[in-house]
Order: C-alpha cells, then sequence, then structure tokens
C-alpha cells in the first residue's frame, strides 16, 4: 500500500469512527426525549422516538457497509483490524440503544393519558434515564480518547442504573391491590428494564475500549456479566 492510499485510508477509518461515535448522540437525543414522554404520558412524543429511531438504523446501516468495504478493500494491519472489530461491535451497541428507546415509547400508550402512576416509581425511572445518558456520554469519551480507566469506570457508574432498576421492582410490589395500579406498575417496570439494557449496551462499548487499547477482550466484572 503506496503511503498516500494508507493516508487516505486511515482518514477514511478515522472518519467512520466519528460517524459511528455520532450515533451515541443520536441515541442520547432519543432517550432524552423518552424520558420526556415516560414523565409526560406523552404519547406523540413517543410517537416521534419510534419515527425517528430510522435516523440510528441509518446511521448504522451506512457505517457498517462502509467498514466492511474497508475491509474487503484495504487489507488493514492488526492494530485496524483491532479498531474495525470494535467499531462494529459499538455500532450494534449503538442500534440496540436506539430499540431499547422505542421499546419504552410503545409502552407509553398502553397505560392511557391519565394512569395512576407512582410519583416515586416515575422519579426513579427518570433518574435511571439522567444516569443513563451519562454512561452514553462517558462510553463516547473513553472510546474516542482510548481511555481504558475511563471505560472500566462504567460498570461503577451503570452500578447506579442497576439499583434504581431494583428499587422500581421493590416499589411495583407495593404498589397496593389497585388492578389498574398494578398493570401501570408492570408496564413501567418493562420500560426500567429496557433502560437498564441500555446501561448495559454503554458499559459493552467500554469493553470495546479495552480490546481497542489492549488487543485483548475480557468482560467487564458487572450485575450484568457476572464472575461465577
Amino acid at each position: 500500500m503506496s503511503e498516500a492510499v494508507r493516508v487516505q485510508y486511515q482518514e477514511e477509518l478515522a472518519q467512520l469512527e466519528g460517524s459511528a461515535l455520532d450515533g451515541l448522540d443520536l441515541v442520547n437525543a432519543a432517550l432524552t426525549r423518552t424520558m420526556e414522554a415516560v414523565e409526560h404520558q406523552d404519547v406523540e412524543l413517543a410517537q416521534l422516538v419510534v419515527a425517528d429511531d430510522d435516523r440510528i438504523d441509518g446511521r448504522y446501516l451506512e457505517v457498517h457497509q462502509s467498514l466492511i468495504a474497508l475491509l474487503a478493500t484495504q487489507s488493514p494491519v492488526a492494530t485496524d483490524l483491532r479498531l474495525i472489530s470494535a467499531l462494529l461491535h459499538v455500532l450494534k451497541s449503538i442500534e440496540r440503544m436506539g430499540d431499547q428507546c422505542v421499546n419504552v415509547c410503545k409502552l407509553i400508550p398502553l397505560s392511557g393519558n391519565e394512569p395512576p402512576a407512582d410519583e416515586g416509581m416515575v422519579e426513579r425511572i427518570l433518574a435511571m434515564g439522567g444516569q443513563t445518558r451519562t454512561l452514553i456520554g462517558q462510553a463516547k469519551r473513553a472510546f474516542a480518547e482510548r481511555n481504558v480507566e475511563m471505560a472500566r469506570d462504567l460498570v461503577r457508574q451503570d452500578d447506579v442504573v442497576d439499583d434504581l432498576n431494583r428499587e422500581c421492582f421493590r416499589l411495583a410490589l407495593e404498589i397496593g391491590d389497585d388492578a389498574d395500579r398494578r398493570e401501570w406498575a408492570m408496564t413501567m417496570l418493562l420500560a426500567a428494564r429496557a433502560i437498564e439494557r441500555v446501561g448495559d449496551n454503554a458499559v459493552d462499548i467500554g469493553e470495546q475500549v479495552a480490546f481497542v487499547v489492549t488487543g485483548l477482550f475480557r468482560e467487564f466484572e458487572d450485575a450484568s456479566h457476572p464472575t461465577q
């Protein structure tokens, strides 16, 4: 590979990495709107999030295809192969995050315009969303900066999301005997679980940071990746 071709190839790979990581900004925007829809039981906003998921899917397909083309035409060396492999995993995590936002938004119409909501449970779900947005931003920075320590810290940050999810489950058990309230609580538990999965996907991206830097893939230790 000539020097000019090598420089062009490196520039293209860097651009594709930027496009992939910018997909996390699309996810964060979707998650912000999802939390607003949950807070206000806004069915129209929820429908917008569902419709806008095409943008995240489009980003996934565009960058994925470009990375595969790069693999086929440029015979990348080992370090570049690691990066391309990691970016393909990151893209899949981004696509899954978008799908989880969609899953939450599809639940909102099921609870009606004025559901018998429990304020404490809503507060915890919103807190989960806020913490998960922090995770997504940190995952992006860790990958861009190749910062393994920042990536590993995602596990600690994700523990907050997991704890809030468990609190939602506890509140759902204590919701009372009213059938409508129980049904609403079960719907919100599904929403909380979907948000928790977004946090897990952010941790997955952190694991790819360590892979790019060290060449070794090891799952970080957290609730979603037990050591036993």
